[in-house]
């Protein structure tokens, strides 16, 4: 974890505190701006290792990686979900939800032999957690992104600037970005292709190819995960659902093509604004 001073040079950051954790398969970066008190780097490097301890916790208890963890075991129907972690029965209960909520094009059941994989909620879920756990210890400026799924909290990291600029992968490009948006207080979750190819299962059972990102804007990093996971699976439909949801997002297509609700489009930083808005 490095401590890092305000600069001396235009624009002014705050003091923050950075780590990056790798969990979940994907690496997890925290951002802790400093509140004043002493004693920040300690306090703040405390708070980090309850959080990182959760989202280990998370890993060890919901991958579908390790024939030994509970998911994998209640999947099997080695195990019931009184058996397991009251967190397993939530996720559970929320992955049917999700299921009504999205017609069933969220679907945890869909994948390759009907195993259960809640992944498409559970890194977000499990990222929001560990934000509140940051907030709970007094940190209430944060930024935490987990491979692409961000939660940011209070006024960001250069002095007298409201919001953190978040930056979208772009899906088709290496190592590119295809958006900076602007997001105060707000959650952003992305579902597509850059890290882990085609993974999201459609409701027969095969895999969702039609597009390459969904990236939606919330108060909520799980919903945030599940409604993209939803719209990628959706494919050609999701533009449609989008806008009925009235959520701000952005859409790429395999193709490389963009589509954007007009919220979206507002938060732009870079680059600017262009056609196909709705």
């Amino acid at each position: 974890m490095i401590p890092e001073s305000p600069s001396s040079r235009s624009p002014r950051y705050e003091a923050v505190a950075k780590h990056t954790e790798f969990v979940m398969g994907t690496a997890v970066t925290f951002d802790v701006i400093a509140d004043g008190r002493e004693s920040f780097t300690e306090r703040a490097t405390s708070a980090i290792d309850r959080a990182t301890q959760w989202l280990h916790w998370v890993n060890h208890t919901f991958t579908t990686y390790d024939d030994a963890s509970f998911v994998s075991r209640f999947s099997r129907g080695d195990v019931s979900l009184d058996e397991c972690p009251r967190e397993v029965a939530y996720i559970v209960e929320e992955c049917d939800r999700y299921h009504d909520m999205t017609d069933g094009w969220f679907d945890a059941w869909a994948g390759p032999g009907g195993r259960f994989d809640p992944s498409g909620l559970v890194k977000g879920w499990a990222t929001q957690r560990a934000s509140e756990i940051l907030r709970d210890a007094g940190f209430i400026r944060h930024c935490l992104n987990a491979g692409g799924d961000v939660v940011v909290r209070g006024p960001g990291p250069i002095a007298g600037t409201p919001s953190w600029g978040v930056g979208v992968a772009h899906p088709i490009v290496a190592d590119a970005l295809c958006a900076v948006i602007a997001v105060q207080d707000e959650c952003v979750a992305s579902s597509g292709i850059a890290e882990r190819g085609l993974h999201v299962w459609r409701r027969d059972g095969t895999p969702a190819t039609d597009l390459a990102l969904v990236t939606v804007i919330a108060t909520d990093l799980g919903w945030a995960d599940a409604v993209a996971t939803a719209a990628l699976a959706r494919g050609s439909g999701a533009i449609e659902w989008l806008c009925a949801l009235e959520v701000d997002a952005y859409v790429v297509d395999v193709a490389g093509d963009e589509w954007a609700t007009s919220g979206f489009q507002d938060r732009r930083l870079w680059p600017p604004a262009s056609s196909g808005t709705s």
